[in-house]
């Protein structure tokens, strides 16, 4: 009898990198639970795409993750349907211009809500379902956590606490759960802000002089949680050869 398909829930799966990562993980042979807040729509076209290929592979789970009580229903929906957890990818998160002096209060508990209090009490309600499996988290940061920009203080601060909390967690869940994180670089701009001349200044600070693939994000992603074994706590760098700007 074939062994059950390892299960991972993807936070902020519907668009971008988390749907790229989602898709990665599915062509692997993992079910998958699509996490969305407001694009229900392109989830449940995901959901269809991969259900084409694989009948009963997905979930579909709606929820906004400012609103503790969801978190842990969210991973107990996910046990309750396909029965375990093997990966939990926590990709949403808000980002918007924080530069100080303007910041609100209410901004900074926006960000730090999404980007760094939903990944850590997830992994909390994941973790012992994670560990009966000997599974992996993986936490999405960001090039800004370590090389901020002015006009990004509160939001850098908020992925470098994710950063952390990486740190904290791969020692806290060792040795069952390994945990890592992605800090991509330039891989998809803003959709809601285009400043040419920003952009050509991030290229011109790459290494590799372009803008990543969502793939090749996709590609780490698959790689930390199944193949790495011998990898926690770390924070592996998908930015080009970024330098500070």
């Amino acid at each position: 009898m074939p062994a059950p398909p390892r299960v991972a829930l993807v936070t902020g799966a519907a668009r971008r990198l988390g749907a790229a990562i989602a898709r990665r993980l599915h062509e692997a042979g993992y079910a998958v639970a699509l996490h969305c807040r407001d694009s229900r729509a392109e989830s449940d076209a995901l959901a269809a795409e991969f259900e084409a290929t694989r009948e009963g592979s997905t979930l579909v789970l709606q929820a906004d993750l400012a609103q503790f009580d969801r978190l842990p229903e969210l991973v107990a929906q996910v046990v309750g349907r396909f029965g375990r957890l093997d990966a939990l990818v926590n990709n949403a998160a808000t980002f918007f211009p924080t530069p100080l002096g303007s910041v609100t209060p209410v901004q900074w508990d926006t960000l730090f809500a999404a980007n760094v209090r939903a990944p850590f009490f997830l992994s909390q309600a994941a973790a012992p379902h994670l560990a009966a499996a000997r599974g992996a988290i993986l936490n999405l940061s960001d090039v800004y956590a370590r090389q901020p920009r002015a006009d990004l203080a509160a939001y850098a601060t908020s992925k470098g606490a994710l950063e952390a909390m990486t740190r904290a967690l791969a020692v806290a869940l060792a040795p069952a759960v390994r945990v890592n994180a992605i800090a991509p670089g330039a891989i998809l701009w803003p959709e809601d802000a285009s400043d040419p001349a920003l952009q050509d200044r991030i290229l011109s600070h790459t290494a590799l002089a372009r803008t990543g693939q969502v793939d090749e994000i996709a590609a780490t992603a698959l790689w930390l949680l199944r193949d790495a074994g011998y990898t926690t706590g770390s924070v592996v760098a998908v930015d080009g050869g970024r330098t500070p700007l």
